[in-house]
């Protein structure tokens, strides 16, 4: 049985889920309200502030639906009780980072800046103190969303291995490499 699937959710005060027809699960909380179609086949049952989610059989397609489909109710519950956040810093000379209300203006290096435009669910936010690198915090309910706005932003300048410019995670390991070596004999 699946490690991931099996494990409970307790379900925190302020978080109530609903289940419909088809087993759309909305879950509802202090930070919003996120829905997902679980399914169909999966079973859901909400028993004193836990959830489980069990699967029919031990078919292959019932097993791979079972894990995600408890990973995905988890998030949501996460999501709308306490949230999640990602930050990404810049890192090179000259790099500056602006914004105005949900439009995120990038100075990375380019003959001109880039402008994006963040999702309204996501709550954006922008750092820039002298000694630091500038950093962009980005909070927000649903993880999958504030993982795709993550990485749009990061793929307009992707770290590099040689001197690490770029924008990267905030404790981001960046693997480096040696540049060219010098050495006539």
């Amino acid at each position: 049985m699946s490690r991931v699937g099996k494990s409970i959710i307790n379900v925190p005060a302020g978080v109530t889920i609903d289940i419909s027809k088809g087993n759309m699960v909305t879950v509802k909380g202090s930070k919003g309200t996120l829905s997902e179609q679980i399914n169909p086949d999966l079973g859901i049952s909400i028993e004193d502030g836990t959830l489980t989610v069990s699967r029919p059989s031990d078919q292959k397609r019932h097993r791979e639906a079972h894990g995600l489909s408890r990973a995905l109710i988890n998030n949501m519950v996460t999501g709308v009780s306490s949230g999640f956040t990602k930050q990404l810093e810049l890192v090179g000379v000259g790099y500056r980072v602006t914004n105005t209300g949900n439009l995120l203006e990038l100075i990375i290096g380019y003959s001109h800046p880039i402008y994006f435009m963040i999702p309204s669910e996501v709550k954006l936010t922008t750092k820039m103190e002298k000694g630091e690198n500038p950093t962009i915090i980005l909070e927000g309910a649903d993880k999958q969303l504030l993982g795709q706005v993550c990485a749009k932003i990061r793929s307009y300048r992707k770290p590099e291995p040689y001197k690490g410019k770029g924008i990267k995670f905030s404790g981001e390991i960046l693997r480096r490499k040696a540049g060219k070596t010098s050495g006539k004999k």
